[in-house]
């Protein structure tokens, strides 16, 4: 694995397609100008965030939907990772994420944990994913989460273990932070969970957050590149779009699991064996 990633950080209508297609190509074709091999969007890129009920008619099939026309043709010259809300063979409608890649669609992944604390209310309107896996592609092996599956320290180890070098987490994690600031608590919470994360697996964390307001919420953006060693190796503006670049590389994976053994020494048999006995204990409660 070595190749240049770009990190789309947008701003997307509610609702409006046909505008946020065209601001996706738009943003595609300035990453193949700067020789980006794979792009990633921010959660639900495509349709914007705040759908409650409009989920309904702007779901998609990704397989035979027009609108991935243009996407499937510029994945012949980048990889293309972003958001949409996916009509299921099951009627079930998911907050999906895609890997696109030489003209087809190589990988989806269905958010598994669609909140519904707080402000949230996806778990309404969405239904819930039921698998998570690492996928080949042409620059890598790559995982896949969508916002709050990255909460779920299981899904990020359970990527890792599959043969995931790099994680692309797509994101809206909205603030009621209005104005510029410098740093504040969500993106300082967010940024030490990345780092974390990517020191303990020794893999790549990939950040990318949308911005914009919809429904009185600000999205922050702060989009980011973790290394394997946990080092923030960029990180985008607040509140604002912007594309921020990055190199992945297998021999910094290398590098970080060798020079500290504690994910090539983990014990999958031992987990797996614990998991069995928790699940049988839990069951005869």
């Amino acid at each position: 694995m070595k190749c240049k990633v770009a990190i789309a950080q947008v701003d997307s209508k509610v609702g409006n397609m046909q505008d946020n297609l065209d601001h996706h190509i738009e943003m595609i074709d300035k990453a193949i100008k700067e020789k980006a091999n794979v792009i990633l969007f921010p959660e639900l890129s495509l349709s914007g965030y705040t759908l409650r009920d409009l989920a309904w008619e702007i779901a998609l099939d990704p397989h035979s939907d027009l609108l991935f026309k243009h996407l499937k043709e510029k994945s012949k010259l980048i990889s293309i990772i972003a958001g949409f809300v996916e009509s299921g063979s099951d009627h079930g409608i998911y907050n999906s994420a895609f890997f696109m890649e030489d003209g087809t669609i190589q990988h989806i992944h269905r958010k598994i944990y669609p909140p519904t604390y707080g402000m949230f209310e996806e778990g309404r309107y969405f239904s819930t994913g039921d698998r998570v896996r690492a996928f080949d592609s042409k620059h890598g092996r790559f995982g896949i989460l969508v916002c709050e599956d990255l909460w779920h320290i299981s899904l990020p180890y359970l990527l890792a273990l599959d043969g995931a070098e790099a994680i692309f987490t797509l994101t809206a994690s909205p603030t009621r932070v209005a104005g510029e600031v410098s740093e504040m608590g969500n993106a300082t919470v967010n940024h030490e969970q990345h780092r974390a994360y990517a020191r303990l697996i020794s893999s790549y964390i990939l950040f990318a957050n949308r911005v914009g307001v919809e429904d009185g919420v600000n999205f922050w953006g702060g989009s980011s590149i973790t290394d394997p060693g946990g080092k923030t190796v960029v990180t985008a503006k607040y509140f604002s779009e912007d594309m921020i670049f990055g190199t992945l590389d297998s021999q910094e994976v290398q590098r970080a699991r060798r020079f500290s053994r504690h994910f090539l020494d983990e014990d999958i048999d031992l987990a797996s064996r614990t998991l069995k006995r928790i699940i049988r204990e839990r069951d005869k409660r």
